[in-house]
């Protein structure tokens, strides 16, 4: 640099470096998608046919996030109780979920494992069946987005089981000791103790894993549930319009995992001040 150059001062460069100019740049594309919705009749004939799919992916997504994380917590729980035999069983459950595809693992749930669970249930009800107290049950009874919703509980389960147990493991030892010293049961040390402390560690992680299922829902399409993508595939056969359906598809993921996203940060942040 040149003795007569202006040098750029030091907090001028710390700020440009942390400017989040891809935030600004994804914002100005959502700004031109949205204008193209709003002025193009084309566009927002596309907006109002997919509008709907979004209650379907949010709903898939919060309800089977929710399950996952109860089936999750249960596994880890397992994991770190200390007892051969769940930790056994949680660790082989943990390590053959995580190792199938999530599409894979989909459709077994979708065409093996309902049939066989709509035949267990009638071999278990065929008494009550028989007097007529109980209604013989077919596979259409099972709902597609009650599978779809079950198999990305028991996908995503495996995923969060190892987020609760690094939360877990990552309270200091002498702590749970020191309270057991002190007589406190295992269900008190884990409400006070154990449970405020690994919540810190595992609330950013969950909350990006929330984001990355409301991206994996789509996957549900597969299976014929109209959700975003099911509803943007339909769309786009009928009327060959592939380029501008599949704008706006992208534009409402981009809309819900952009937004959640910055959500989480807000929450990293808050948690890092505390």
């Amino acid at each position: 640099m040149s003795r007569g150059s202006p040098s750029m001062p030091p907090a001028v460069r710390h700020r440009l470096a942390d400017f989040p100019f891809w935030l600004l740049a994804l914002a100005l594309l959502g700004v031109l998608i949205l204008w193209a919705i709003v002025a193009d009749r084309g566009y927002g004939q596309i907006f109002r046919a997919l509008s709907g799919g979004v209650l379907t992916t949010l709903w898939v997504t919060v309800v089977a996030f929710v399950l996952a994380m109860l089936l999750g917590l249960i596994v880890a729980l397992a994991r770190t109780s200390g007892r051969p035999v769940l930790v056994q069983v949680a660790t082989f459950y943990t390590e053959l979920v995580r190792g199938i595809p999530i599409l894979v693992f989909l459709f077994y749930v979708a065409f093996v494992g309902a049939p066989a669970t709509i035949a267990a249930a009638n071999w278990l009800t065929g008494p009550l069946q028989s007097i007529g107290w109980f209604p013989r049950l077919t596979v259409r009874n099972f709902d597609l987005t009650w599978r779809a919703i079950f198999a990305l509980t028991i996908c995503y389960s495996a995923f969060l089981a190892e987020i609760f147990r690094a939360g877990i493991e990552a309270v200091p030892v002498g702590q749970i000791e020191a309270a057991r010293a002190l007589g406190l049961r295992s269900r008190h040390i884990f409400r006070h103790i154990i449970a405020p402390q690994a919540l810190r560690t595992i609330l950013p992680p969950l909350g990006n894993d929330f984001v990355s299922m409301i991206k994996d829902s789509a996957l549900v399409s597969a299976l014929g549930v109209q959700d975003i993508t099911q509803l943007g595939k339909v769309y786009s056969s009928g009327t060959f319009k592939f380029f501008e359906t599949y704008n706006v598809v992208a534009f409402l993921y981009l809309t819900l995992t952009i937004s959640l996203s910055l959500v989480v940060r807000f929450i990293e942040r808050r948690m890092k001040r505390y």
